[in-house]
């Protein structure tokens, strides 16, 4: 069983699956009850779909790059492992059909999306991940995605949640830039054209630096949106800004494939800090 949560990278649906209901009891329905938003059955549904898109999502990736996680992360190794190929790929399309048919089942709107969501995710598997930041692009476009569909879910829109999706998508695209420097060996030897690869760490640093301008940007826009909100500047500067800039000095010294781990574990601290701010919009 601790392989199979492995595999579909357990604690990570669980964060999105959070993420979504926030969206949904913070931004777009803050004035209905959370106990009548929580017996809404769409809401279910929605996470249920995601949950199996996102799933079978790693998955394929794992399916396609067993080779190249042989070498960057051997201990962490399920397919072709703890669970064979075609048991990987039996599930991967099982979910996806599942995710698929229940979007359907809420809305065409929400079915076209978490279709082009699967068929993403098996294009960047594939083919998307080993080109110059295409892939690192698509990842951060789909976990945008992820909040967005929960507004057309509802039938509710706003520019918060746009906001949020602006925010989701350019911290993802420097988490994905800086798990493909740690990634960067086992990448190279399979013919991948990564941003590390065709730039090398220290082009892919002033890359990481130009971007972490963009998202200081965005914060402090979102901070001076929302200047009568005093605790909620507060927040986004103790406990996302201030974190953020202690990232920032770690990306100019890290050099090493531990460094980029840990790097890339703080991107998603940084990344649900900034989720969790949706609260002070109840």
């Amino acid at each position: 069983m601790k392989k199979v949560f492995n595999l579909i990278r357990l604690p990570n649906l669980v964060i999105i699956a959070f993420c979504q209901v926030l969206v949904q009891v913070c931004l777009l329905q803050p004035q209905v009850p959370v106990l009548a938003i929580f017996s809404d059955e769409h809401l279910y549904l929605l996470l249920l779909a995601t949950f199996c898109i996102a799933a079978a999502g790693y998955i394929i990736n794992d399916y396609y790059d067993i080779k190249i996680d042989a070498i960057n992360k051997p201990k962490r190794l399920v397919v072709g492992k703890g669970v064979n190929r075609r048991q990987a790929m039996v599930a991967h399309l099982l979910l996806s059909a599942i995710g698929v048919i229940v979007g359907f089942t809420l809305s065409l709107a929400v079915g076209f999306i978490n279709t082009g969501a699967v068929l993403l995710l098996w294009g960047y598997s594939a083919q998307l991940k080993k080109m110059l930041l295409l892939g690192n692009i698509t990842i951060a476009f789909l976990s945008a995605t992820m909040l967005l569909v929960v507004s057309v879910n509802v039938g509710v829109d706003n520019k918060a949640v746009w906001a949020y999706a602006l925010f989701a998508f350019i911290i993802s695209v420097i988490r994905e830039i800086i798990k493909d420097m740690e990634d960067v060996k086992g990448d190279a030897t399979f013919g991948c054209r990564t941003l590390p690869i065709v730039a090398g760490i220290p082009g892919s640093k002033w890359v990481l630096y130009g971007l972490m301008t963009v998202f200081y940007l965005t914060v402090v826009s979102a901070i001076i949106y929302r200047y009568n909100d005093l605790p909620f500047g507060l927040y986004m500067l103790l406990l996302v800004l201030v974190p953020s800039f202690f990232f920032l000095r770690y990306i100019v010294k890290a050099d090493r494939k531990r460094d980029f781990a840990r790097l890339s574990n703080w991107c998603k601290g940084i990344m649900l800090l900034g989720m969790l701010s949706m609260f002070f919009f109840r």
